[in-house]
């Protein structure tokens, strides 16, 4: 009988300031996914929250910053499977923001910090990254990503349900 697995809902926010994101480099949280990567601020869905609520409750929880001005800007499908077995599903809702309020706080996942958008592609990120890093440069307006994971290798890209070559 096939293992039932459960689908995950999260957030994902790319912060804009002086052509720079601020990203988070995952260092502090144990028994991390994302160890030593460098990723956007957000999370897990709690009970009753539309991916709006999560977006702002995440974002206040991990910067100490309020969003103002931000944008819906793509529906990320993420499949793993690890030693031939598939786990959980995530859809994450992936956001950018260009209006905040509020002073930066030290976040217990990991250290914050303003990296220059040039640079991004130099920092440890996760191949599937990558891809909505380059969408995200050429402005697309909103696009569905599915991203298939073994064993932490990216294995293969669906963009708006065309596979991509990587």
């Amino acid at each position: 009988m096939p293992v039932e697995t459960k689908s995950k809902l999260t957030t994902l926010c790319y912060i804009e300031k002086d052509e720079k994101y601020l990203m988070l480099h995952r260092v502090l949280k144990k028994n991390d996914i994302n160890k030593d990567k460098w990723i956007g601020v957000g999370g897990h869905f709690e009970k009753g929250e539309s991916p709006e609520d999560c977006l702002l409750r995440e974002v206040k929880e991990e910067t100490g910053l309020t969003l103002t001005s931000y944008r819906f800007r793509g529906l990320i499908t993420f499949t793993f499977s690890s030693q031939g077995r598939e786990t959980d599903t995530e859809y994450m809702c992936l956001y950018t923001a260009n209006g905040y309020e509020g002073e930066l706080i030290s976040c217990s996942e990991g250290n914050l910090e303003w990296v220059n958008k040039k640079d991004i592609f130099s920092l440890k990120l996760w191949e599937g990254d990558k891809i909505f890093f380059r969408l995200l440069q050429e402005e697309r307006q909103f696009f569905s990503l599915k991203l298939v994971y073994q064993d932490d290798e990216l294995r293969e890209a669906v963009l708006d349900g065309e596979k991509l070559e990587f």
